[in-house]
């Protein structure tokens, strides 16, 4: 497979309001899209990214107002990154975190970058990631509404970070089948242990995946602050097919064919249980609104339009 990087990440939030606060007021991203769970329209489905949602800037959250905390561990999208232009963006957003009592780390060194580690309000992993030496797939453009500086302003995802007890066969998969590379490796800050790091498409930043092999963590238990999947770009519809194929003839099990509207994907999961999608480039999200309007109301694919009624009703309106 020829994958062109990091499309986009879901993770999972159980109250839609104080995470459209953190995301859009703090981190100062972009929602470019308010719509619904398409396997459950009871629920939100919310996306923010750049100033267009562009492949590769998107960070999405399921609303699953039930759900308890993530109990971290193994088998898990265990961190996502988020870049950022320069390392003078890195000590401008290092100020406003403390400045909003987000928690962080400062400022350390991660494989030859300069980084911050962080969690929002329900613990979710982050990590800002500076651009400031990326040769590899670009970053986005800031929202120039954004409530943050729109020059220090967050571009897109970064590394996805993965823990698993057994690297040997996430590995055949990675490189065997989906054109990940090796790139190599480097002792994590805080826990001393060996990363190792695989990138896809022209590399850098948005085409990563740093692998943590832990044999000493429980499995993950999936609740609020965590991660549900991440995806991977492909060009085209016409593309995606043929990967679909070869993942048949390879005896993966998958979910066929999916048509999201805004992307075409098909999902997998690794041999250690890491929900994969392949999601495709396009349509994208301005389909059906207008650019300057992306994420103001509430979206819904053309299939869900008939119950439309009935699912406003069922959703809790959102500020901002």
């Amino acid at each position: 497979m020829n994958l062109l990087g990091i499309h986009h990440l879901s993770a999972l939030t159980a109250n839609a309001q104080n995470n459209v606060d953190f995301y859009t007021k703090i981190l100062g991203m972009r929602m470019v899209k308010k719509t619904v769970n398409q396997d459950d329209p009871s629920v939100y489905h919310l996306f923010y990214g750049d100033e267009v949602g562009n492949p590769g800037t998107e960070l999405t959250f399921f609303e699953i107002p039930n759900a308890g905390q993530n109990h971290d561990g193994n088998r898990s999208i265990s961190t996502t990154s988020l870049r950022v232009p320069n390392d003078e963006a890195l000590r401008y957003w290092e100020k406003r975190l403390n400045e909003h009592d987000v928690e962080n780390e400062g400022i350390v060194e991660q494989f030859g970058r300069n980084v911050i580690p962080l969690k929002d309000f329900e613990n979710q992993r982050l990590i800002l990631v500076s651009d400031e030496n990326n040769e590899g797939v670009p970053g986005g453009t800031p929202w120039e509404k954004s409530e943050a500086e729109p020059n220090y302003g967050i571009i897109g995802l970064g590394p996805i970070h993965l823990t698993i007890p057994e690297l040997e066969s996430t590995e055949a998969i990675l490189t065997k089948v989906m054109g990940f590379r090796r790139k190599g490796e480097y002792k994590h800050h805080s826990t001393g242990q060996e990363v190792i790091v695989f990138e896809t498409g022209e590399g850098g930043t948005g085409a990563e995946l740093h692998i943590h092999v832990r044999t000493d963590l429980p499995q993950e238990r999936l609740g609020r602050g965590g991660v549900h999947h991440v995806a991977f770009r492909v060009k085209d519809e016409e593309t995606i097919r043929e990967y679909l194929e070869q993942l048949n003839e390879i005896g993966m099990g998958n979910s066929g064919f999916v048509d999201r509207f805004y992307f075409r994907s098909v999902y997998f999961r690794e041999p250690n249980g890491i929900l994969f999608e392949l999601a495709t480039d396009g349509p994208g999200f301005a389909t059906d609104e207008d650019v300057d309007h992306l994420g103001e109301t509430l979206a819904l694919p053309p299939f869900l339009e008939d119950r439309r009624e009935m699912i406003e009703r069922t959703l809790k309106p959102i500020n901002y």
